[in-house]
């Protein structure tokens, strides 16, 4: 989503029906892969660089309700991530609170073994001042293969005193009356884990990890619907400060996902989705690499 605002209005640019971006990712520290893979030939980014690079896709696959799917691989290790997410938000008072509904799965495929991982809410405070995002709520991660599960809960900035940013978690196992690793911290500076012996140690520094830039291909090569062309102009006018033209070219993206929409109705026809497919409540990607792979 694009947000801007003019005084005290504030609009969101929200993903279009058929809306997709792609990016891939050169991690460091990674051993170079296979330029000429074909598994990253036949992948969702076939420009991607090797087989070392991490690969993101999303598409908008639903408007009603406004779904986002999204899936993740890296070809090399071996490593799959599909992912679906809608939203359901609400005002309160000065804040916007955002309910996020949907489920991940990551797959590591040399282990046979598949994490399933909830999303914890979202809320803009401050909204007509000087707004600021935190995140609050409880997130599940469990892995059926093995047994293991953690708790993690992002605990929301009191009114009065207390810390932004914060989180307790544990990590379980089936076998085990009680939790053999507690998590505490902030999620976006350090987080500690404590075991049961009492052992103390850094669990993630965040500032410790790179920032990597995502790669995208150029836009005059990119398709209709991927988003870096589709709001091209919208983005430019936004660099540009120039919120009435940032709005104008927003509409007309609008009233043109309002005339397909018609001419839909109309005609009966069914919007395809290009890069997932539905199975039950999830989306998923039509080649993921354990299926080019025969894993």
């Amino acid at each position: 989503k694009q947000w801007y605002q003019r005084r005290v209005a504030i609009t969101a640019g929200n993903p279009v029906l058929g809306e997709s971006f792609k990016c891939y990712f050169d991690v460091p520290g990674m051993l170079d892969g296979d330029q000429n893979a074909p598994i990253v030939k036949e992948g969702p980014c076939p420009w991607a660089k090797s087989s070392s690079s991490l690969v993101f896709i999303a598409e908008q696959v639903s408007h009603h309700p406004p779904i986002s799917a999204f899936y993740v691989e890296h070809p090399d290790h071996n490593i799959e991530v599909n992912a679906s997410i809608w939203t359901k938000s609400k005002f309160l008072g000065l804040s916007i609170g955002v309910h996020m509904v949907g489920d991940t799965v990551l797959k590591l495929l040399d282990h046979d073994e598949e994490y399933h991982i909830t999303f914890p809410n979202g809320y803009g405070r401050s909204i007509l001042t000087r707004p600021w995002v935190e995140l609050g709520g409880k997130c599940n991660i469990t892995c059926p293969q093995t047994g293991f599960n953690a708790e993690i809960e992002f605990l929301c900035k009191p009114f009065y005193g207390g810390s932004r940013h914060t989180l307790t978690g544990s990590i379980s196992h089936v076998a085990q009356s009680k939790p053999f690793c507690k998590l505490s911290g902030e999620w976006n500076n350090v987080m500690f884990a404590e075991f049961e012996g009492g052992e103390k140690e850094v669990f993630v520094d965040i500032h410790s990890i790179p920032i990597i830039k995502k790669l995208c291909m150029p836009i005059s090569q990119m398709g209709e619907w991927e988003s870096r062309r589709l709001w091209r102009h919208v983005t430019k006018a936004l660099f540009d400060n120039d919120v009435d033209v940032a709005s104008n070219e927003k509409f007309k993206i609008e009233e043109h996902q309002r005339d397909l929409r018609k001419y839909r109705e109309e005609t009966g026809e069914v919007h395809e989705q290009s890069l997932f497919h539905k199975e039950g409540d999830n989306w998923l990607f039509n080649c993921p690499l354990s299926k080019r792979k025969g894993l």
